[in-house]
């Protein structure tokens, strides 16, 4: 009597969003084995990168065996594809199984680590709707945007050393905050957290410092996506941004998914930006069908407490990453591998596509409600997940997993 083929992690239901097509590369270690090392994910499993290289005599064995993905990263474009069509023939080739079976671990029995060493650290501020929702809440005589925000990508640069992995509590900030009835500004722990729901780019290849990175320059310097929430105190952002910028209200946590998706997954869902209304400057006009649209449709929800409160859109970001890079470095400033910048809070169109607590509940003003109670604002121990996918070849889907945070009281 004949046995059915035996079922193993490399056999994949139909429509999984982490088979081969997708193979997104993280950093994992194991109880046995505290080592960090490559991990890419394939399916509810992780395959030991470097060992399967190993095993099987491949020459990117060096590229994938340090404890973050910062080789691969430094690399470039030639090497990514390289490595990234070597994994997929491991992963599917018949011949490679019983070799790769026994670098597959369960995703439930490995920790998850920050993948790459962050080097610098930009947030944008690219969706039309957000700003506009901003600009309407705290300047309603105005008009919503200011001035330059179709000529120019506004950011600021935060702090990379507090950027964390998914799953990493997020400590509520403390600071000084001055509400307008105020008569001076007092300290404490913010009562006003919030979240933004942003995708990030993960650069690899570096530039020169004093030379600009154009926009046809994309896909060589950024390796891939994830998914970023950079955790807000509103309250303390408020008083501390006249006349500069986002400072302490920002820089004590920003969270990062634990798998990087290489632009190479993401073929299928690139999708052109939305109609310019302002002309562009010749460094980030866009218009040329010969270039990357660099847009993404990309499909987020975000989920308080395992409720479900919004679903922003990315596809219609004003401002792509390719134009978000090329601001960066128009006046000289250099890439360095593993620098990281943030689209932005994603915000759509309508209220359920809103992607920050102050935009939800028109800054408190309206308290979303639910199950577990009514909330303008975070509380201590909430749980916030943001998780995504994007549309694949062949009607596939690539998941970009999650990234997911909790609060805890101030120290």
């Amino acid at each position: 009597m004949a046995h059915a083929p035996e079922h193993t992690p490399l056999d994949l239901p139909e429509g999984d969003p982490f088979g081969p097509h997708n193979l997104p590369y993280g950093v994992f270690s194991t109880a046995p084995d505290d080592r960090r090392r490559v991990g890419v994910r394939l399916g509810d499993h992780v395959l030991d990168a470097a060992a399967a290289a190993a095993a099987l005599g491949s020459p990117y064995a060096d590229l994938l065996a340090g404890p973050t993905l910062n080789p691969l990263l430094a690399a470039g474009r030639t090497a990514w594809s390289d490595v990234r069509r070597a994994l997929t023939a491991w992963v599917t080739v018949p011949a490679h199984r019983a070799t790769v079976l026994p670098f597959l671990h369960p995703l439930s029995s490995v920790t998850l680590h920050l993948p790459f060493e962050v080097a610098d650290y930009v947030d944008f501020y690219a969706s039309e709707n957000h700003a506009s929702n901003l600009g309407r809440l705290f300047r309603p005589d105005e008009e919503p945007l200011k001035p330059n925000w179709k000529h120019l990508p506004v950011g600021y640069h935060g702090r990379a050393g507090t950027v964390v992995v998914s799953g990493t509590d997020v400590v509520r900030p403390s600071g000084q905050r001055k509400s307008p009835a105020d008569p001076a500004p007092v300290f404490g722990p913010s009562v006003r957290l919030d979240i933004e729901t942003e995708v990030g780019y993960v650069v690899g290849t570096p530039s020169a410092q004093g030379t600009a990175v154009p926009l046809s320059s994309y896909r060589d310097h950024v390796f891939g996506l994830c998914l970023l929430n950079d955790w807000s105190a509103r309250d303390i952002q408020s008083w501390e941004t006249v006349p500069l910028g986002p400072h302490l209200g920002k820089s004590f946590a920003t969270s990062i998914s634990a798998w990087i998706t290489p632009l190479d997954a993401l073929d299928a869902a690139r999708v052109a930006a939305p109609p310019r209304t302002v002309p562009l400057l010749p460094y980030l006009d866009d218009a040329d069908p010969a270039l990357d649209p660099a847009g993404y449709d990309l499909r987020i929800t975000v989920s308080l407490n395992g409720h479900v409160i919004s679903e922003p859109p990315f596809s219609g970001m004003y401002w792509t990453g390719a134009q978000m890079l090329a601001h960066m470095t128009v006046n000289g400033a250099s890439l360095r591998t593993g620098d990281l910048y943030g689209s932005g809070t994603i915000s759509g169109t309508e209220e359920n596509e809103r992607g920050s607590l102050i935009e939800m509940t028109w800054n408190g003003q309206r308290p979303l409600e639910l199950p577990d109670g009514k909330r303008g604002f975070l509380e201590d121990g909430d749980e916030v997940t943001l998780s995504a996918w994007a549309p694949g070849p062949n009607g596939t889907r690539v998941g970009l997993g999650d990234v997911t945070g909790r609060i805890v009281a101030a120290g």
